[in-house]
């Protein structure tokens, strides 16, 4: 039964020292401690953002022991591309469902950690490069977990963004870009959704553990944000257990055997650790575990059968066409199909590590090909390759391509084994195994009709990407792959997933690549605020596939962009509207995404930012209006000397489209700021700080006889104006030649300022 502020206060009393250190610390790998004598119960976390992870037999969290069976979703990679917020909820639900049969408290998920480089081994576990795409999918997958009375725990708070010494790493970011790119996934999922807890990652966050960081764990997420749960360690994530309980973490997990709790005994004994501190640490957990307790459903229930089909769905969904060079997709239920490659029924349907799920069923694609296809066609499998080995086996490729030549198209199954991306380690390249490029090579010689269905976590490089009239991205999808690949080749549905990444032509392109991982315990981010499609925007560089991009097997028109106000202050919001049309002759979904640009900033930042999306369904012929609101937030910039985001005057592009390099439709909005920045005018201001405020740019002007260039420019004002614009207030002493003094600077700095209301 949940209890009020005054019953646990009334608990924590009664507890010794020891018992309040005690339930601060995991009792073994997945459980809270509990105190039999005051009647509080231990309960159960576990891994899984995808699908549970609850282990049988005795724990450990290297996943050596097996998992109790349970439905597995696709991973991060693939929920983000079908930018879809209600089937991410759905799959909330189910997963919560499965947790309450399973007795388990918080589904340890999701994670929301930026992007930074198609290398880091974790990223299939990961929603995107966007913040904003990032937090609408995280914050809906934590309502629907949460919905079925079961916890989450974001995570990994924060700057996680590679496995590479990732226990030890200090990730360098200054503080615009961490606010606006690395927080803000964050911050966006803890405002929409409170999940019940937020884990706190390994690494350091500018020379501090992020475990230790009172900046993040207490003035970002409770005191600005608002978080109202308990803050968790990843698993073995402590650096010092007494500063990180002062910095705002409850729990270490896992057990410490009792390590960190006579560490927490002893500071307080000492006088290094506040009571206080430690009393609002327990009553955060005996909140969360007896919340847990009211929430316990013990009849809970759940169809694996109906569970599997919406895997089979969200999939569907998740999967990206990349290619369909001739319409060759979708592909006729008629003639003979060669199937090629281990993957075929051997799949890779997730990530490894710690998010590893022991499926309840398994989809066989060969066998859900032919259950689609129906008796009109036949099938022919080759296997290809060597899953276990990136070695060429040259009877295997002979083998392919004596199948494939029989065929009439020929569907190859390629991708990355289980060894190339996982928890634990980065990725070096983004290459195939040699194995599989050499596959596509050879079976191009003999067949033409060449369909690649990708399995992988991440970005791969595609040189081989002529040789294929049609690519279907399927990342890792889930144990019902199988038939959502053989839904999506025959037509039954229209593909509708858009890249949550950006896909570059090679590794080279992509904007960390010079400072990544770092050298020993530090990686610099100095690519700033320039991270995925925003560096390859400002760059003008061609990927090879753009966030946002998806084809389809229908066609859809844009049209009537419509804002309900031009002009607004950035305390408003504006209601954007774009009609859509399915001019094909299939029924359809697509993803219909917002960009916002700044037209003219005076600070650094992107050409475009993604601030709103939503996926509709037409069938042919049908048009409907898709409706987004933006805020203030849709128009800012974290700005430092503020310590807040803040809005320039001016005018806002507002662009639509069906990718990031697809746009359609754009308009503007004149957006008009509240904030008056205060900074004030001294002897180092330059004249073109002077010159761009229109409250002293007359003044401003005033200034070139003193300069001396009136006379020497007077007939070029524009020469004049731009000999002046990075000189600073003081020159004008030595340009003066003794006719400006000090004293003449001081009396027109206090006119600047008071005209720029500063006095």
């Amino acid at each position: 039964m949940a209890k009020d502020v005054t019953e646990l206060q009334k608990l924590i009393s009664q507890m010794t020292l020891e018992e309040k250190a005690g339930l601060c610390s995991g009792l073994d790998f997945w459980n809270t401690k509990g105190i039999e004598r005051l009647g509080i119960p231990s309960v159960m976390v576990t891994d899984g953002p995808h699908g549970l992870r609850k282990q049988q037999g005795d724990a450990d969290h290297l996943g050596l022991n097996n998992s109790v069976p349970a439905t597995c979703f696709p991973s991060a990679a693939g929920l983000a591309s079908s930018w879809d917020r209600d089937l991410i909820f759905r799959v909330g639900e189910a997963l919560g469902t499965e947790c309450q049969v399973e007795n388990v408290a918080v589904l340890l998920g999701p994670g929301n950690n930026i992007k930074r480089s198609p290398l880091n081994g974790r990223n299939f576990e990961y929603f995107s490069e966007d913040p904003f795409l990032a937090s609408e999918m995280a914050a809906n997958h934590v309502k629907g977990v949460q919905s079925q009375g079961v916890g989450t725990s974001l995570k990994h708070y924060a700057a996680n963004n590679q496995e590479h010494r990732r226990m030890s790493v200090d990730a360098v970011i200054d503080e615009r870009t961490l606010r606006e790119i690395y927080l803000a996934s964050f911050e966006g999922t803890v405002k929409q959704s409170q999940p019940w807890s937020v884990m706190c990652s390994y690494n350091q966050v500018n020379g501090e553990y992020a475990s230790e960081s009172y900046e993040l764990l207490t003035k970002v997420l409770r005191d600005e944000w608002g978080f109202e749960g308990f803050v968790v360690s990843d698993w073995g994530a402590v650096n010092e257990r007494v500063k990180a309980l002062a910095a705002g973490l409850e729990l270490e997990m896992p057990s410490s055997a009792g390590i960190g709790d006579a560490k927490i005994v002893a500071a307080v004994k000492s006088g290094e650790l506040a009571m206080e501190t430690l009393d609002l640490a327990v009553e955060r957990m005996l909140a969360f575990i007896f919340k847990s307790v009211e929430n316990r459903n013990p009849h809970a229930v759940f169809d694996a059968d109906k569970h599997h089909q919406l895997a089979r769905e969200v999939a569907r969904e998740s999967m990206v066409l990349l290619k369909n060079e001739g319409g060759i997709l979708p592909l006729v239920k008629s003639g003979r199909i060669a199937v090629i490659g281990e993957f075929a029924k051997q799949p890779r349907y997730q990530g490894g590590g710690s998010s590893h799920v022991n499926p309840s069923r398994m989809d066989d694609a060969f066998v859900e090909l032919q259950a689609v296809a129906g008796d009109a066609a036949s099938f022919l499998y080759a296997q290809g390759y060597e899953l276990e080995s990136d070695d060429i086996n040259a009877d295997l490729l002979r083998e392919a391509c004596d199948t494939a030549a029989k065929a009439d198209a020929a569907v190859l199954f390629l991708g990355l084994p289980d060894r190339y991306e996982s928890e634990g380690y980065d990725r070096s390249h983004l290459l195939l195994p040699a194995s599989h490029k050499a596959l596509i090579e050879a079976v191009a010689e003999v067949q033409s009709e060449i369909i690649v269905v990708l399995s992988n976590g991440a970005p791969v490089e595609m040189p081989w990407l002529h040789r294929a009239k049609a690519v279907l991205e399927g990342y890792l999808g889930g144990q019902a792959f199988g038939g959502a690949v053989a839904d999506l080749l025959f037509g039954e549905v229209s593909p509708s997933g858009k890249l949550a990444e950006t896909f570059p032509m090679k590794l080279s392109d992509n904007p960390s690549f010079l400072n990544f991982p770092g050298e020993g315990d530090t990686v610099e981010y100095k690519e700033g605020l320039f991270v995925g499609y925003r560096y390859y925007d400002k760059k003008e560089i061609e990927p090879l596939f753009p966030f946002g991009y998806g084809l389809s097997y229908t066609e859809f028109e844009y049209s009537r962009l419509l804002l309900d106000q031009t002009r607004i202050q950035d305390t408003d919001t504006v209601q954007v509207s774009v009609t859509v049309k399915n001019t094909g002759s299939r029924a359809g979904k697509e993803v219909v995404q917002l960009y916002v640009s700044d037209v003219e900033s005076h600070v650094i930042r992107p050409l475009q930012e993604l601030k709103g999306f939503g996926k509709i369904e037409l069938q042919p012929g049908e048009e409907r209006s898709v409706t987004f609101t933006l805020d203030k937030r849709s128009f800012a910039y974290y700005n430092v000397q503020l310590s807040d985001w803040h809005v320039e005057s001016g005018r806002f592009k507002i662009a639509v489209g069906s990718s990031s390099r697809d746009i359609r439709l754009s308009t503007e909005l004149e957006v008009e700021s509240t904030v008056k920045l205060t900074t004030r005018f001294h002897r180092n201001t330059t004249v073109g700080d002077l010159l761009a405020n229109p409250l002293t740019e007359e003044k401003a002007k005033s200034f070139s006889s003193v300069f001396g260039l009136e006379d020497a420019l007077g007939d070029n004002p524009e020469m004049l104006l731009a000999m002046m614009k990075y000189m600073p207030l003081r020159a004008m002493i030595g340009f003066g030649q003794g006719k400006y003094t000090e004293a003449d600077l001081e009396a027109d700095l206090q006119e600047l300022n008071r005209l720029a209301g500063q006095e």
